[in-house]
């Protein structure tokens, strides 16, 4: 049996390690090494696999043996824990600045993601999502102190974790605080389902609130949102459906060049409507006098279409 997954979902189950090319029962030496490790390579932004195995016995487990996951026909606790795996995947180059735009447009960009917290806190401060505030953990880190002796009101931004948002379940009032209060905010963590629940927090601050996905099970939050953005390349048919726009190039910052000619376009409209005005109103107010109160016409049909040539 091999598992991999969510580091500290795999070393739940394992009760050994692989240590020296032998298995060992696993002490809480071990597990403090795995969480510095696991907390180091989170820290550079990187994804970490955890790793474990275990050996069936071939007398309950043979040659073409139906495995099971609803419910599990195999074991699942006990394993032995192997090690740990980074995946680098930076942030695309034009992400950054994207970001940086859509704070000086006035637009707040919240990450979700399923990463672990630390990862998660890592990617957002390189592309600037978490940029001027510091979270309860970076105030505990510079005072040197733990993080329960931080006032979580002295943090700008803040990691909200998946575990986090379930308990808030059935009280809104909570997320609705974190919503209100932290300026800079990531979800990490997150189930897609939970990514429904951020949306109609940010909708009950009367936000307009644009989400982006690409799975099956984004699909939700892709249609409760004002607009819903799926990917072209990566997304996948449900969710295109459920989304108002799409991207074909599969890039945040492509959202920022959508944003920033819609205002233009607006802007150029105001501009239009507001010449129309101010030519029509004064043409009309003449007829009004005439119609109102009998004066005599000012202006003539030649003299108008004069004026508006």
């Amino acid at each position: 049996l091999v598992m991999k997954g969510a580091p500290e979902r795999v070393i739940a189950r394992c009760s050994h390690i692989w240590k020296n090319g032998e298995i060992q029962p696993m002490t809480d030496a071990d597990r403090k090494k795995f969480e510095e490790n696991n907390a180091s390579l989170g820290r550079r932004g990187e994804r970490v696999l955890g790793f474990c195995t275990l050996s069936l016995p071939k007398d309950q487990f043979p040659k073409g043996f139906n495995f099971e996951t609803q419910p599990p026909n195999f074991p699942l606790e006990g394993l032995v824990y192997v090690g740990l795996t980074a995946l680098i995947d930076p942030p695309r180059p034009a992400v950054p600045g994207a970001v940086a735009k859509c704070r000086s447009a006035g637009i707040k960009v919240i990450m979700v993601t399923g990463d672990h917290p630390i990862t998660a806190s890592a990617i957002a401060k390189q592309v600037g999502i978490i940029f001027r505030e510091k979270t309860v953990e970076d105030i505990a880190e510079e005072r040197g102190c733990a993080v329960s002796e931080v006032d979580p009101a002295e943090a700008g931004a803040i990691v909200v974790t998946g575990t986090q948002l379930a308990e808030m379940e059935g009280d809104n009032t909570q997320l609705d605080h974190i919503l209100a209060t932290h300026r800079e905010i990531v979800f990490a963590r997150t189930s897609p389902q939970q990514k429904l629940i951020i949306v109609e927090g940010c909708q009950r601050a009367n936000q307009i609130v644009a989400v982006t996905g690409d799975g099956v099970n984004d699909s939700p939050a892709l249609k409760k949102a004002d607009i819903g953005v799926a990917m072209g390349i990566a997304g996948s048919d449900v969710s295109k459906q459920a989304a108002d726009m799409i991207l074909l190039d599969d890039n945040f910052a492509s959202i920022v060049v959508g944003v920033k000619e819609g205002r233009l376009i607006f802007d150029n409209l105001k501009k239009s409507i507001a010449y129309t005005l101010t030519s029509n109103i004064p043409e009309i107010s003449p007829f009004l006098f005439f119609i109102l109160a009998s004066v005599p016409l000012p202006l003539g049909v030649i003299t108008i279409l004069c004026i508006d040539l």
